[in-house]
């Protein structure tokens, strides 16, 4: 799917300022180390740039800081999923300290999901 001038620019800006979490997460899925699963990171598709992103998979993987849970985020985060699934593609959110806390049981949620059937 194409994205918006907007979203790529946006994205290619993201792309430099990974928090800790998404740097960790990143040298971990990075060049297929996981399960053989080609990743890209801060992706557009749409109107939206994705932490994570699975083509194989159809899966877009999220590392939600703190931000994600005050005021109308969880509502937009809600909106942000389901127009992604219009698209057939699935998300999963990790919290970003649940990432940099538990990284083995994080990776091991990623290749279920990766596993699992659209």
């Amino acid at each position: 799917m194409e994205a918006p001038l907007r979203s790529r620019d946006q994205a290619k800006t993201l792309r430099r300022a990974l928090s800790l979490p998404e740097v960790l997460l990143w040298k971990q899925v990075r060049g297929r180390r996981l399960n053989d699963l080609h990743f890209r990171k801060q992706h557009p598709i749409g109107p939206y740039v994705l932490d994570f992103y699975c083509d194989t998979a159809k899966l877009c993987v999220e590392v939600d800081g703190e931000a994600h849970s005050v005021a109308d985020r969880p509502q937009r985060d809600a909106r942000r999923d389901a127009w992604l699934k219009t698209q057939g593609v699935r998300t999963l959110r990790l919290r970003a300290t649940y990432v940099m806390e538990n990284m083995t049981d994080a990776l091991r949620m990623i290749a279920a999901a990766a596993a699992e059937p659209g």
